[in-house]
Formats: C-alpha cells, sequence, structure tokens
C-alpha cells in the first residue's frame, strides 16, 4: 500500500453487516484505505498518523436514517429544525447520514423543491440525502422525475392519506412507478387508506373521542392494510420496487413479506418508536407527544413487530423524525385532525434500538448494522459510499460503548425540542466517539468542528437485491 495515512482506529471490534472481528481501520483524506489485522502498522511516511484508542468499543459504520423530516411543514405548523440542528442531533446519537424529504405545496414543482432542499445540505454536521415527492400528475412530471434520477435523487415520497395536502391519487402513484422503474429510481409510500381514516375519524368525531387520548382509534390498522395491499397490487402489475415506510403491525409486514415471495420488489421500513412504544403512551398526562401516523398500536402488537426484526422480513430501520416541541403538540390536543404528526428521534434511534433489541434481547450487531446502516443505504442508493466501513467507503463511523447505562434525558439531547417520547426510558450502549469523513465530530459528549461540514450525497440506482 503506499496510500499516505492520516487517521488509524485501533483496537476495537469492527462490525459490518455480515460479519464481524477484531480489526483496525486505515483512513486517507476521509476515505477507508484498509481494513487490517490488528496492529498492523501503517505503510510508510504514514508515521504522522493521529490513532483512535477503541479498545473494547464497536466500530460501526455511521447509521444512515432513511427517514428524517428537516424543517417540515404540515397544516399549519413548520418542525423546528433546520439541517445544523438535525445532524447536530443525528451525529450525537451516532447517525451519519440522513435522508430528507422535498415535498410540494400546493402550485410546486417536484424538481424545484428538491433543488431548494437539497441546497441546504451543507448547513448540515453530516451529510444527507433526499427523497423528492410527487402529489399531482401533470404532463411535466416524467420529464422532472428523469431529471431528478440524473441528478442523484432517485427515491420518490407519496402518500395514500392527508386528502388536500400531500395524497396522490392511485393513478398518480402507478404513473410515477411506471417512469421511476426505467430509470433506477423507487416510490416510497406511506400507506394509509384515506377513505377509511375519514370513517375512522367520523365516528371518532360521533363519539366525542378526537383528542390525542384516543388517537389509536382514529387511525386503524385496516386503514394500513387497505392501502398496503393496493399500492402492492400497482408494483406487482408494474413489475416495479416500491419501499414501505414506517409499517407498524405485523400484518402489513407479512403482506409485503408473501409479496417479495412472489418476485415483487417491495421492501419494509419500521420506525423506531413502532418498535419499542406502546399505545398505552395514549392514556398517560401527555397524549399528545405520542400522536403519529400511524398511531402507535397495542403492546401486543408491537412485540409481533419486533419479532420480524430477527428474521430479516424488516429491511430498514427509521425515525421518522419530526421535531415538534410540547407547544406545537398541545394546540389541537382536543382534535387529532388538526395537530402536527411526527415524534422527535433522529438523535434516540440508534440507542434506542441498540438497548432494546441488541442488548436486551441479543439481536446480532450485524443485524443491527444491517437494519440501521447498510440497508438504508442500499435501499437510498448509496451504498457503499455510506453504510459500510469498506476499502473506498467514506469513513464515517460511530465507537459504541455496548456497556455504557444512561438515562434519556431531553434536556441531554440536542434535537430542537423540549421533550423525548422516550423520556427517563433507561438505556444500555451509546456512542461515544462520531466521525464524518474521518473527521471525529463528537467525543466525550462535546461536539468537535462539525459545523457545516455537510454534504448532499447523490444516489446511484437503488440495490433491489436487498435482503
Amino acid at each position: 500500500m503506499n496510500t499516505i495515512i492520516d487517521l488509524v482506529v485501533r483496537g476495537g471490534t469492527l462490525v459490518e453487516s455480515e460479519w464481524q472481528g477484531l480489526a483496525d481501520l486505515f483512513i486517507s483524506d476521509g476515505v477507508v484505505a484498509a481494513v487490517v489485522a490488528p496492529n498492523t502498522p501503517p505503510p510508510v511516511g504514514s508515521e504522522e498518523a493521529n490513532v483512535i484508542d477503541a479498545t473494547g468499543l464497536l466500530v460501526l459504520p455511521g447509521g444512515v436514517d432513511p427517514h428524517c423530516h428537516v424543517g417540515f411543514t404540515s397544516g399549519e405548523y413548520t418542525s423546528l429544525d433546520g439541517y445544523e440542528e438535525c445532524t447536530k442531533a443525528a451525529v450525537f446519537g451516532g447517525t451519519t447520514t440522513i435522508v430528507d424529504f422535498a415535498i410540494p405545496r400546493d402550485g410546486e414543482a417536484p424538481l424545484d423543491v428538491a433543488r431548494r432542499q437539497r441546497a441546504k445540505a451543507d448547513q448540515g454536521v453530516c451529510d444527507s440525502a433526499l427523497h423528492a415527492a410527487v402529489v399531482e400528475w401533470d404532463p411535466t412530471v416524467p420529464e422532472q422525475l428523469r431529471t431528478l434520477c440524473e441528478e442523484g435523487i432517485v427515491t420518490v415520497k407519496m402518500f395514500t392519506t392527508y386528502r388536500g395536502e400531500s395524497m396522490a391519487s392511485t393513478d398518480t402513484i402507478l404513473r410515477t412507478m411506471q417512469v421511476l422503474q426505467d430509470v433506477g429510481g423507487m416510490v416510497v409510500i406511506h400507506c394509509e387508506a384515506n377513505a377509511i381514516i375519514e370513517e375512522d375519524q367520523r365516528r371518532s368525531a360521533d363519539a366525542n373521542e378526537l383528542d390525542a387520548a384516543h388517537m389509536a382509534q382514529t387511525r386503524s390498522e385496516l386503514a394500513e392494510a387497505s392501502a398496503v395491499a393496493e399500492i402492492l397490487a400497482v408494483a406487482e402489475r408494474l413489475d416495479a420496487p416500491v419501499y414501505f415506510v414506517h409499517q407498524s403491525t405485523p400484518k402489513v409486514v407479512d403482506l409485503v413479506a408473501a409479496a417479495r415471495r412472489r418476485g415483487v420488489k417491495a421492501y419494509t421500513e419500521a420506525v423506531a418508536h413502532h418498535l419499542v412504544l406502546d399505545d398505552s403512551k395514549y392514556l398517560g398526562e401527555h397524549p399528545e407527544r405520542y400522536v403519529c401516523c400511524p398511531p402507535l398500536r397495542s403492546r401486543e402488537t408491537v412485540d409481533g413487530l419486533g419479532q420480524y426484526l430477527f428474521n430479516g422480513e424488516i429491511t430498514t430501520i427509521g425515525s421518522d423524525h419530526c421535531c415538534y416541541d410540547s407547544v406545537q403538540k398541545t394546540e389541537y390536543k382536543h382534535d387529532v385532525r388538526h395537530m402536527p404528526n411526527g415524534l422527535p428521534g433522529v438523535e434516540t434511534r440508534l440507542p434506542v434500538i441498540f438497548s432494546e433489541y441488541v442488548s436486551k434481547k441479543n439481536l446480532s450487531v450485524s443485524q443491527f448494522v444491517k437494519l440501521t446502516a447498510s440497508n438504508p443505504a442500499r435501499a437510498n442508493g448509496i451504498y457503499p459510499r455510506k453504510g459500510a466501513l469498506l476499502p473506498g467507503s467514506d469513513a464515517d463511523f460511530a465507537l459504541w460503548d455496548p456497556t455504557e447505562e444512561w438515562t434519556v434525558r431531553s434536556s441531554d439531547l440536542h434535537m430542537k425540542t423540549d421533550y423525548s417520547p422516550y423520556e427517563g426510558m433507561k438505556l444500555v450502549g451509546r456512542p461515544v466517539t462520531v466521525a464524518v469523513r474521518g473527521q471525529v465530530v463528537v467525543a466525550d459528549g462535546i461536539l468537535r468542528g462539525g459545523a457545516n461540514r455537510g454534504r448532499h450525497v447523490p444516489a446511484g440506482p437503488v440495490d433491489l437485491s436487498i435482503t
């Protein structure tokens, strides 16, 4: 090797999605140059390399969060973080790449909105990729989609709910899938059948039960399952890939898994709060703080969903981060139809899943990496630049102490909100050092020289061989 090494990560247990073992990392100019046996000396000319001692720690690829809403406007509310705030929180939680959304509002063109959102990437502490979105079909959309893919934005978010705001018709979804399958892209879809939701909410209104405490009954499991079945049928007819965001029940994961066995290129994302929290939160003092779509489900459903992390039926774990604060969540707590939906979670996604599933339920660390880093990168066309620590990958890594015990306190977190849905939860394991492209941005609980380091990561075709 003739490469000059400027950083060595030595003494840790390196964990990839398919293997783990004692190994050192050689890093040059922000890129992984080599994975070598422990204590291998760096090549001649690298005597000035910095060395990070990872003894006793896990060396993991930086997390890739496939589902973050940054400065997201829905109805009359806009979430409170920009790229700097969101990505600062991300790196403290071990995530080094976020995937944001560019969702058009009435009269806006998908291409214009995506370019405007993409331009914010350099405000971040870490890197970001982007999902475009289509709401209404018009004759310009196919060329916009082709241009987006040429510019490295290959995933397109669509909604089957939120009538009058972001909901797309089935015909628009079908046409978008048709265009994307020809250019290496994929529809990323929020599935809840809007007609069923409106009926759920009508019944709740008749019973005077539209408040946050009754959130679970206003968006039923049936609504999710019905929409998933319809979109799977469209994807199967077209032989087009489709990625379902925040699937919240075993039934809908089973629908996707059965379609995949028939040859449909269909993928399931779960999010941390559906894997950990249950609908008992709606019975507590602040039910409005847990209003999200789909809503939190029963403990039986949560436990059943979690089992799919072990058998590969869930493809990725995201956060569905929406950084609203308690004031925004309170104003319409009497009527969830007007509340801002979503929970802050970009910082807590990895620690909560590591603690609840790796530390407590023996999920393998390699499977954890697959679900939270490598598969999200593959699904978004940015692997192995992101989601891996292989030669040629960006040197994004997190050193984890798998034994550290700590308690979630919103006052200790870095998200731009005043609460956490995991407040008071006792966790085991957390990242202690985090680097983005070879530069340490978090160490000893402090942000170190990471401001405005972010870049937009252009995507190639999505990896349809994800397992």
